[in-house]
């Protein structure tokens, strides 16, 4: 079991329609941890710990999104797991 730390930068049309709400609750149905933001640009920060494998069914979700998001592009910076995150929460 790999554990990792993903960092995305999701770009498109992601504010406005749930999206911060659609990937906790991804996270949420694969136990993993992090958290997920707003952008000024209009795009969406998140960052998602756990199996690397299970992280990346979570970044598969995220190209889909919720009704009405369109995601153009996700930037994927894979870091060091850190273990730091508990739980996985919206922030403002």
């Amino acid at each position: 079991m790999e554990m990792a730390r993903a960092h995305l930068f999701i770009d498109g049309r992601v504010q406005g329609v749930f999206f911060r709400a659609f990937t906790r609750e991804v996270a949420h149905n694969l136990a993993l941890n992090g958290w997920v933001k707003n952008l000024r640009d209009g795009g969406v920060e998140a960052v998602l710990e756990g199996e690397k494998k299970v992280i990346q069914q979570a970044i598969q979700k995220c190209y889909a999104g919720p009704p009405g998001a369109k995601v153009s592009n996700i930037d994927i910076q894979w870091e060091q797991y850190t273990g730091k995150e508990n739980g996985f929460n919206i922030r403002y």
